[in-house]
């Protein structure tokens, strides 16, 4: 079972790029963000010609979140049950896998500047996402909250930490509230299965970044204590960034136990 999360950053954009790597990276479960389009125009077609089962959760034009599986799917839910929000970021759906699994993708907000309201509404919906994974919790059921968190978790996972110290993505609330979730009993799945310095999952468009590997790591798996039972290793897929017209973010991957 191979489960993973990327920001593709318009699918429509970039459907030739996202439908080659889709391919390439053999997954079970994919959870994309940023797909920048509404519901009904997500291209369903080619996506589901590759054998896919689509949910999502479109937007115009911003955000937008999409959860594709292998195997049926039931259970879906669009949008945090923990808060109100009129921002397509978060699905979740019930994998029918040999041994199911529950998938959360999420697309957190990236509060800058901060501080301000921006800042705001990105503590807010990672309050209501520890509220939700709570409530996950107390069912003593395998999942994975997948997604683009907007965090980046210490200073070891980021290029240059003074560069990145008065970023909402790496304050040490943002930081602070990532680390809540982990509490509550979730993993990290890349710290479970590798933890190396400096490995990144995304890379700006500006400057040379991906070529001078001035990254960081905001695209993260938290898992469950019985989804981490099954965690086998954890991959990110550098080469998705080395494609013609590609995301600013690749593909995290999570292998687990059937």
């Amino acid at each position: 079972m191979r489960i993973a999360t990327w920001n593709v950053n318009s699918i429509k954009a970039r459907l030739p790029t996202v439908l080659e790597v889709l391919q390439d990276i053999n997954c079970d479960v994919i959870c994309l963000q940023e797909i920048k389009c509404e519901t009904d125009a997500f291209p369903y077609l080619e996506i589901e010609e590759q054998g896919w089962n689509c949910a999502v959760l479109g937007q115009k034009s911003y955000n937008g979140v999409a959860l594709l599986s292998r195997h049926e799917i039931e259970d879906v839910t669009k949008g945090l049950p923990t808060l109100e929000d009129d921002q397509a970021r978060y699905i979740e759906a019930l994998v029918l896998a040999d041994s199911p699994i529950r998938v959360g993708g999420l697309y957190l907000p990236n509060g800058n500047p901060a501080p301000g309201v921006k800042y705001d509404y990105k503590m807010e919906w990672m309050d209501a996402l520890e509220r939700h994974a709570r409530n996950l919790l107390k069912q003593d059921e395998a999942f994975v909250l997948c997604g683009d968190y907007n965090c980046i978790p210490t200073p070891v996972d980021c290029w240059d930490e003074t560069v990145w110290q008065d970023d909402a993505l790496a304050l040490p609330s943002t930081r602070a509230e990532f680390r809540k979730l982990k509490y509550l009993g979730l993993a990290d799945a890349f710290e479970l299965t590798d933890g190396r310095a400096h490995q990144y999952t995304f890379w700006d468009y500006q400057g040379g970044a991906f070529k001078k590997d001035h990254g960081i790591r905001i695209d993260h798996l938290l898992c469950s204590p019985q989804a981490s039972d099954r965690l086998q290793s954890v991959e990110i897929y550098r080469k998705a960034r080395e494609m013609e017209k590609p995301s600013d973010h690749v593909p995290i991957i999570g292998t687990f136990e059937d």
